[in-house]
């Protein structure tokens, strides 16, 4: 379990320095919440989510998988 939890923990510190890199403005544009809102949930998904099976680490993965997925590629794609 322990390297399931680093590797989640990976993909959340990921995803936090991914968005806090992007553009604020492509944010909006895309019909995103704003960078804000993106990286105060990410900065919750990492502190919170320690474990591997407890409700803040699920919810932290989830938000950061969503922000890779669905924000990321639109954000990214809009230099």
């Amino acid at each position: 379990m322990g390297l399931i939890g680093i590797g989640l923990l990976v993909l959340k510190v990921w995803a936090l320095v991914d968005c806090a890199t992007a553009p604020s403005g492509a944010f909006e544009v895309h019909g995103k919440l704003s960078k804000t809102v993106w990286v105060l949930i990410l900065v919750a998904a990492v502190i919170l989510g320690r474990g591997v099976v407890d409700l803040f680490s699920i919810a932290g993965t989830v938000a950061a998988i969503v922000y890779l997925v669905d924000v990321r590629p639109a954000v990214r794609g809009h230099v």
